[in-house]
């Protein structure tokens, strides 16, 4: 029985990709300097190694998040008032999707996706 992924990411610096992912409520459980990077949120866990030549650009990177309510994470997440429109990091707000989910889009500083969604 399969019980959890982790997705793992890379990251030009782990300072950055720290102090943003403390923002967003995870903490730091390891690090080992410019080599790997675990942080966790409640059951979530997601691995980081070091890259530092990532193009946030260019990332094809990403991960999908499954809230309980995925409408109060986004509620947090927009209360950092990241940008929407541009540049790394940025996020969209929770909103219906026709494939039957409620998703926000959260982009880290590396360009990472990370989707946040729920079923409607």
């Amino acid at each position: 029985m399969l019980e959890q992924i982790c997705p793992i990411l890379p990251s030009r610096d782990f300072g950055q990709t720290e102090a943003f992912y403390t923002r967003l409520g995870f903490e730091t459980q390891y690090k080992q300097a410019n080599q790997y990077m675990l942080m966790t949120r409640d059951k979530v866990e997601i691995h980081f190694f070091h890259h530092s030549g990532h193009r946030p650009e260019q990332s094809n990177h990403g991960a999908y998040m499954r809230p309980a309510d995925v409408d109060a994470f986004s509620a947090q997440i927009e209360a950092l008032g990241l940008p929407r429109t541009e540049g790394f990091p940025r996020f969209w707000p929770a909103e219906d999707k026709p494939w039957g989910m409620r998703e926000a889009v959260i982009w880290d500083p590396d360009g990472n996706l990370i989707r946040v969604g729920q079923e409607l």
